[in-house]
């Protein structure tokens, strides 16, 4: 554990990638398989449930440290982070436990899952006492299920890869999947990934998605792709769907379903069950999950989602609603049924194609869809354009069709790993976000190196008018993004110069503020008192050539709406 510890202050105490590898690869060289096996799981980016409820620890931190609630209330808003201010109010110890990283989570903290508070009580102090600071301050954040660390999934692959002299997509292979929930870490499946490369090894993949391939975002002008990109002639264009990226796999008379994030979603989208009997085996296509809403006969084209007459792709908002259930009701899937939109063929016959080219993986695809007739199963339609501007005009439609914009896929492009641009390119050309001129009205501290300041904000719009006799403000989104440092020191300053009262961490401050804020979309929602949510809100710009009574109404989000 102590290892462990240490490396997470090394990684977290540089902002140079040549130091956090060189440290990552001196852990992984001299520890033992088990331990990094959980080491490579938590720097990658698993997240195992919480073990502890926090009240819990931060009743036993109080009750240990002999603080007053009050006081360590105030000392936790100073710190900012809850494993660090326990680490700092209970007394030092000094680090007496050798055991390892695996020992420690495997027969110390998994244990204490669902364990009574009698028995949470009495272990507890118990581990605490064995750890000095640094080793208490992780333990907690694993049992808490908020460990973060600044390196990037990439980062622990070129890590392994070069401690272990394989190439880093060999191991970026190896290792998707290997966050899943259900994936349990060990020095076998450690040693696997590191292991010397087999010829036989993509035989064995069961039901083993490959790596994602991700688009670059493309905001240049229309007028400068021909010299940027070449003739719109050399690139495949598609609809930029919001929906849910996935991969299906068929192998071994098995259907699995993978999200980008690698987590296994079979269970929750079992409409797509019954490609496993259209699809055949040694099959893998990358595509997204929609809601989707037949249309009548007679009404239009259902099966083609380009058609302006038919936008059965429904909005993510109603995606979401299927999204976290532990069980689906035949009310749900009945109200919002899916299909998935495809889009790349990563695999066929059992043989891998991302080393062939885009144009033939997609040729191949729209037979395999065609022969399928499966109606959950659609090929994403491909656009055409005369040229770069004829394209932007039906770029334009966008919204209309419940779509974010374009993809373009380089024609010769071959299926990479990541966001890399050495085997083809593929760009995502969105379209601008949504805006509203909208009021900071609440005002919540930091976390991290940012915890000493005001840097989550919560945002309103009037509920009328300029010319009513009486409007109020009525909050509808959160941001934190968006801003420089130097514009953030400046908004802390301003709130603590206006707070008029404090609900906990949350400040109420004197509305003085006006920021544009962008979001992807908008929805209506039952949940809000402002009766809409949006998607992905951040701060555009501050408006600081707007006074607090030119701020955007409610009639402005609604507008939206449409």
């Amino acid at each position: 554990m102590k290892a462990f510890a240490d490396l997470y202050a090394e990684l977290d105490t540089t902002t140079s990638s040549n130091a956090k590898l060189a440290a990552m690869q001196h852990y992984f060289t001299q520890a033992a398989p088990e331990d990094a096996a959980w080491a490579v799981y938590f720097l990658s980016g698993g997240r195992p449930r919480q073990w502890v409820p926090v009240r819990m620890l931060r009743e036993m931190a109080i009750a240990f440290s002999g603080l007053s609630p009050w006081l360590f209330e105030e000392s936790y808003q100073a710190v900012g982070d809850l494993a660090e201010t326990i680490s700092l109010v209970l007394p030092e110890m000094r680090h007496t436990s050798t055991d390892g990283l695996a020992v420690w989570i495997e027969d110390k903290l998994l244990p204490l899952r669902n364990a009574p508070a009698s028995v949470l009580v009495e272990r507890l102090p118990a581990l605490w006492a064995q750890l000095d600071r640094q080793s208490l301050m992780l333990c907690i954040k694993l049992i808490t299920g908020s460990f973060r660390v600044g390196v990037s999934r990439l980062l622990v692959t070129r890590a392994l890869a070069a401690m272990a002299g394989l190439d880093s997509k060999r191991v970026a292979q190896r290792l998707v999947g290997y966050t899943d929930l259900s994936n349990h870490p060990s020095a076998a499946s450690y040693l696997k990934l590191i292991a010397a490369e087999s010829p036989h090894e993509h035989a064995q993949r069961g039901g083993q998605p490959y790596p994602f391939f991700l688009a670059h975002a493309l905001a240049q002008p229309v007028e400068h792709f021909e010299p940027l990109l070449g003739p719109a002639s050399n690139w495949q264009v598609e609809w930029k769907w919001d929906g849910i990226r996935a991969q299906v796999v068929k192998r071994d008379g098995r259907l699995w379903i993978w999200s980008r994030g690698e987590e296994l979603v079979s269970e929750h989208f079992p409409e797509l069950d019954s490609l496993v009997h259209d699809l055949p085996e040694g099959t893998v296509i990358d595509g997204e999950i929609v809601a989707w809403k037949a249309m009548p006969p007679g009404t239009g084209n259902a099966s083609d989602p380009q058609s302006p007459m038919s936008p059965a792709v429904q909005p993510f908002a109603l995606l979401q609603q299927r999204i976290g259930r532990k069980t689906l009701s035949k009310k749900i899937l009945d109200e919002v049924p899916v299909v998935i939109l495809a889009y790349d063929l990563l695999e066929w016959q059992g043989e891998d194609w991302r080393n062939r080219t885009q144009a033939t993986r997609r040729a191949q695809l729209d037979l395999i869809v065609a022969t399928s007739a499966n109606p959950v199963l659609l090929a994403s339609p491909v656009l055409t354009g005369e040229d770069w501007f004829d394209l932007a005009r039906q770029r334009e439609a966008s919204r209309s069709l419940g779509v974010e914009g374009m993809m373009l896929k380089a024609r010769d492009a071959l299926y990479g790993v990541g966001r890399t641009k050495g085997m083809g390119v593929w760009w995502k050309w969105k379209v601008d976000p949504f805006s509203v001129d909208a009021v900071l009205i609440h005002a919540q501290l930091g976390h991290g190196r940012r915890a000493s300041l005001y840097t989550d904000y919560t945002f309103a719009v009037w509920d009328g008018p300029p010319d009513a006799s009486e409007r109020t403000l009525v909050p509808f989104a959160k941001a934190y993004s968006g801003l420089t440092d130097e514009e953030i020191r400046q908004v802390d300053s301003i709130v603590r110069k206006t707070t008029v009262e404090t609900f906990g961490p949350v400040s109420s401050v004197k509305p003085s503020l006006v920021f544009e804020l962008g979001f992807e979309g908008i929805a209506l929602s039952k949940r809000h008192k402002s009766g809409v949510a949006v998607r992905f809100p951040r701060m555009l710009r501050w408006r600081q050539d707007k006074s607090v009574e030119e701020a955007d109404s409610l009639a402005t989000l609604q507008n939206l709406l449409g």
